[in-house]
């Protein structure tokens, strides 16, 4: 048995401590706030890293970078807003914030994302049901992995209708040679503990122009108006990111591209040790024109592959968290669900969890969560498929080769 626990991802500091200079500054100068040297400092490496032409703000989370653009893009009441289905619950909640409603779409099975032709039918629907066209369109690089953006670039083009770019999970990921985030009219990016840099909690948005940076940062800081007291004309968030965070997001800007390698060196190894397991798959880029990071590497384990303890898979319900998930405080109400992983996939979980590997099923796609069981949503099977067959195995900086061996050998003891 391995004598630690091998998490499914989870960044770390930098080598050379350069988180510490920053947040000592911070204190020394007691720029203990939301804004300060290590906010424009983090900011202007940001733009550097993506795109010299492009603008960035950093905020508190993704979700709310999502919430910002989605606002500067005009959706409000009554609008809807198409948003991929097979994604994590913050591409679509923040819809629901500014009192819009998701139209979600499937995907389709070379990427995972948004599927394009389902893309377009789903715009043509609405038009004709509501009158009114979509006000944004939200795909997501699930896991890493770009979604087909000159397709979907094209129809939103073709429709008018803005592109925000979800590259929570894609920070460093890039399709024909140019970074995720860029193509849109803005791009998400997270530094959640678990992503590619961390800055402990926070997120950015990738703008297009200084005057979409200055809309953002207004919105971010109370919708503050010009004045020697504080005047309010209209509904203002207090989004900006702490310069105590900044300053570690400017430690990790340092290992990014370190990051970035080693999760697509895992993604090698994990393909090279599982060429000869029959029934898993790998999921890998479709082409040359995908440059996944390789936040978590993903597989699909056939239905037809036997796992030990299969018949135990639902025996109990999960009480509280799973792995390293924060906040669940209330408890599942069942067993099952209308629509949840395969037995050999949570036998298989299970499996992992007693040797000292986290693992975990796909995102649940949001046509499937009780929460938006009354939105419009445009599918294909693909997405539910997904969830149901696969896994996300532990990818993460800390995560060694021998600890990829180990999860491997695992897999394959797990196998009947």
């Amino acid at each position: 048995m391995i004598n630690k626990r091998i998490y499914l991802c989870l960044a770390h500091m930098s080598e050379a401590g350069l988180e510490q200079k920053y947040i000592k500054e911070a204190f020394d100068t007691n720029w203990v706030v939301p804004l300060g040297p290590n906010v424009n400092g983090f900011e202007e490496d940001l733009k550097q890293y993506v795109n010299h032409n492009k603008e960035v703000v950093a905020l508190s989370a993704g979700t709310a970078a999502v919430h910002l653009a989605l606002l500067a893009c005009g959706v409000g009441a009554g609008d809807e807003v198409i948003v991929q289905s097979f994604t994590f619950c913050a591409s679509a909640h923040p819809v629901v914030y500014c009192g819009a409603t998701p139209v979600f779409v499937d995907s389709e099975t070379d990427s995972w994302n948004m599927d394009p032709q389902l893309l377009e039918q789903a715009i043509k629907d609405r038009i004709i049901i509501t009158g009114k066209t979509p006000k944004a369109i939200v795909p997501v690089a699930l896991y890493g992995m770009p979604y087909k953006v000159d397709e979907i670039m094209e129809i939103a083009n073709r429709y008018g209708i803005p592109v925000i770019e979800d590259a929570a999970e894609g920070f460093g990921s890039k399709f024909d040679g140019q970074m995720l985030g860029t193509f849109g009219a803005f791009g998400v990016l997270s530094f959640n503990g678990n992503k590619m840099i961390t800055t402990s909690g926070g997120g950015a948005l990738i703008c297009g122009d200084a005057d979409s940076k200055n809309k953002i940062m207004w919105y971010a800081t109370q919708a503050r108006e010009a004045y020697p007291y504080y005047q309010h004309e209209e509904i203002g968030y207090n989004y900006r990111m702490s310069n105590i965070c900044a300053g570690i997001g400017r430690g990790q800007m340092t290992v990014v591209e370190d990051h970035v390698k080693h999760h697509q060196h895992v993604c090698k190894l994990y393909k090279e040790l599982f060429a000869e397991v029959e029934g898993i798959e790998l999921h890998e880029n479709p082409s040359s024109r995908y440059e996944s990071n390789y936040w978590l590497n993903t597989i699909t384990i056939d239905p037809s592959i036997k796992v030990k303890g299969e018949e135990f898979a639902y025996a109990d319900a999960v009480q509280g968290a799973v792995g390293g998930a924060a906040g669940v405080v209330h408890a599942g109400g069942s067993v099952h669900t209308d629509c949840e992983p395969n037995n050999n996939i949570e036998a298989m979980r299970i499996y992992l969890d007693k040797a000292g590997i986290e693992a975990r099923p796909l995102w649940k796609p949001m046509h499937k969560q009780p929460v938006y069981k009354n939105a419009p949503a445009y599918v294909n099977g693909v997405s539910e498929a997904l969830f149901k067959t696969g896994m996300c195995l532990p990818s993460g900086p800390c995560v060694t080769d021998e600890d990829v061996r180990y999860i491997v050998d695992c897999i394959k003891e797990a196998i009947e």
